[in-house]
């Protein structure tokens, strides 16, 4: 099947003048991310609660999607199925103007499906800027995030790529942009078979107590300030910390052997996806001897009968190993 690189006319009227833009092949792309760093309730600076968290950055895979005008009555994908990239990419030409947009979303992606990738939320990402390219348009990645949450309920920060923000995934805004980048890290993640893999939108928020709402106020301040002096071990305390607290609610059947992992290969801490059966280890990415201790966690998960096991670097000078 060929499409043209154009087509027909939509038609807008604004301030009394009417004028005309073509539609044309859009394509947009948008990365995982390996679960959380810190996961919670925490206030914003009006003293309400929100529920919000920080990701890890996944690099290593991407979704990628391409809308092509068609003649037709809706937005059609293929792979079939895809609805919520449908809707977001249908929600993006309503807001640009563009009304009854027929055509066929495409969706590459190498993203693993239920582990706690973003996968669901890069495809609606990754079809909301293809949507946004094939009217010529750059959004804003505020509004690419309130676009996502209308078209899933519920997103993360994967529009804001590696930038490290507390995000509210429920309401699709910013709580916090924190003032740097992650600190070099090396990470061995991998999965559980014998943890089901979540429905983030069928599973009931965490109902965290006054406490636990207390340590997630001191765990954003320390976050803070394991980023602004990059530093890996304290940004691995509050992973843990998180992860602990989190185990209560959304318990992980392996979570100790997570933890002795880690100790025996001397990582700085563990992380969690909060909402899927995706675990790690972290390493400072500036120990002289960091690759080689993330290839003997990797080792060790894989004799403790962990699977789907992957190396990889964020902010740290190294190529990652994916799979």
């Amino acid at each position: 099947m060929s499409f043209p690189n154009s087509f027909p006319f939509e038609t807008r009227t604004t301030l009394g003048h009417v004028y005309s833009r073509p539609l044309r092949v859009g394509t947009g792309r948008a990365s995982a991310h390996h679960g959380e760093i810190l996961q919670g309730v925490f206030l914003d600076e009006a003293g309400r609660l929100h529920r919000a968290l920080l990701t890890l950055p996944f690099p290593c895979a991407e979704s990628i999607a391409t809308f092509w005008p068609e003649d037709g009555r809706d937005i059609r994908t293929r792979p079939p199925g895809r609805s919520k990239a449908a809707k977001a990419a249908a929600l993006t030409f309503q807001e640009l103007g563009y009304s009854q947009v027929s055509g066929c979303l495409t969706i590459e992606t190498s993203i693993p499906i239920g582990y706690g990738y973003g996968s669901s939320t890069a495809d609606v990402v990754a079809a909301i800027r293809a949507a946004a390219a094939a009217t010529g348009v750059e959004l804003r990645r505020s509004l690419i995030c309130r676009l996502a949450v209308e078209a899933e309920t519920a997103s993360d920060s994967i529009a804001f790529g590696e930038r490290v923000v507390l995000f509210a995934h429920r309401e699709g805004r910013v709580l916090e942009y924190f003032p740097g980048d992650y600190p070099p890290l090396y990470v061995v993640g991998f999965v559980s078979r014998d943890d089901p893999p979540v429905d983030t939108i069928a599973f009931s928020p965490a109902q965290y107590d006054s406490s636990e709402i207390e340590s997630f106020r001191v765990l954003r301040g320390l976050a803070r300030r394991a980023i602004v002096d990059e530093d890996a071990s304290l940004l691995g305390h509050v992973a843990t910390a998180s992860a602990r607290i989190n185990q209560r609610h959304l318990p992980k059947k392996h979570f100790e052997e997570l933890l002795r992992i880690c100790e025996e290969n001397d990582g700085c801490g563990v992380q969690v996806a909060h909402s899927g059966n995706l675990m790690g280890v972290l390493l400072d990415g500036k120990a002289f001897d960091a690759p080689s201790r993330a290839k003997r966690a990797a080792t060790a998960a894989r004799e403790a009968g962990f699977t789907d096991i992957v190396r990889f670097a964020v902010n740290a000078d190294a190529m990652p190993v994916w799979g």
